[in-house]
């Protein structure tokens, strides 16, 4: 097991490697910051100084090393446009997307677990045709679509929760849920299509005939099993919410990393690109190494 491990850090290293390669060289493709920075009067003067300041004057393989050997040492480097180091920056913006995505994955675990189990115990019934439209709604409608139905739902009309910022576990609910309903559609799915699978085998048949009744079945034998390959679902899906919160973090004026790498693309500040591709691609490598291990840990049927 240990040396699965070792194996996946490795690659872990080389997809992150590889990453920072690929988005230094694209965001170098969208144009020049100096256009951004200096306004259209500036003389070619000006505009040579502020590319040497910048060293964007020097080859793209000595940009690239010498971004690395920062980021090595701790260092994300310097704002283009705030005029402000990036570490700071990143650790405030981190924390409130962290927070968020996680509030999203709980309500999409709280939603979907219990809507999968009823649906699949009641293959059919209401319960399962509510869910199929629940997962149907998750998948289909876009976050940037359900972020401005919920504005206009339960912050405009019912006044119910705050529609912008952050301050207060109200300012949470609405893109949480927003993104935790796209997550919850996967799961319900997913879990849905493991439990009914579970339920027919043999062992499920067995622990019934002992007269065990439905619902300590259905948790203790049932749901355990069905989970496993909801577990690396889950992995995923924490990645794509951290990744894909751009939108939502958008709609609701939420002060994370989607913002500000939004805000940042439209400024070219490279160096802020850079930083939040890099954290973001940390975060999902690390949390699908986890999810990975610990797959490994619970189902000795993957071990080598």
């Amino acid at each position: 097991m240990a040396r699965e491990i070792g194996g996946r850090v490795l690659q872990a290293l080389v997809t992150l490697l590889i990453t920072t390669i690929v988005i230094f060289l694209l965001v170098r493709l969208t144009g020049s910051p100096v256009d951004v920075i200096l306004p259209d009067t500036a003389t070619a003067e000006q505009r040579a100084a502020v590319i040497e300041q910048l060293g964007l004057d020097r080859p793209l393989v000595t940009q690239y090393w010498r971004y690395a050997s920062r980021v090595v040492h701790g260092d994300l480097g310097h704002s283009y446009t705030l005029n402000a180091r990036i570490g700071p920056l990143l650790r405030d913006r981190a924390l409130n997307t962290l927070l968020l995505a996680t509030a999203a994955m709980a309500v999409g675990i709280a939603l979907a677990v219990p809507l999968a189990v009823l649906a699949a115990t009641r293959r059919g019934g209401f319960f399962d045709q509510a869910a199929s439209a629940v997962a149907l709604g998750g998948m289909s409608l876009p976050s940037f679509i359900s972020g401005i139905l919920a504005i206009l739902i339960f912050g405009v009309w019912l006044r119910w929760f705050p529609i912008y910022g952050a301050g207060s576990w109200r300012h949470f609910v609405l893109p949480a849920v927003t993104l935790g309903w796209f997550n919850c559609a996967g799961i319900l799915r997913l879990l849905r299509s493991g439990l009914l699978e579970v339920l027919g085998s043999e062992y499920v048949k067995t622990a019934r005939a002992k007269g065990l009744s439905e619902w300590p079945v259905v948790c203790k034998h049932a749901l355990r099993n069905a989970a496993l390959p909801v577990l690396t679902f889950l992995g995923l899906s924490y990645g794509i919410l951290l990744a894909g919160a751009v939108t939502t973090e958008v709609v609701f004026a939420w002060p994370g990393l989607g913002s500000l790498v939004s805000e940042a693309i439209a400024r070219r500040d490279f160096p802020v690109i850079q930083a939040v591709t890099l954290f973001t691609s940390a975060a999902i490598i690390a949390v699908n190494l986890a999810v990975d291990v610990l797959y490994t840990a619970l189902d000795p049927r993957v071990r080598g």
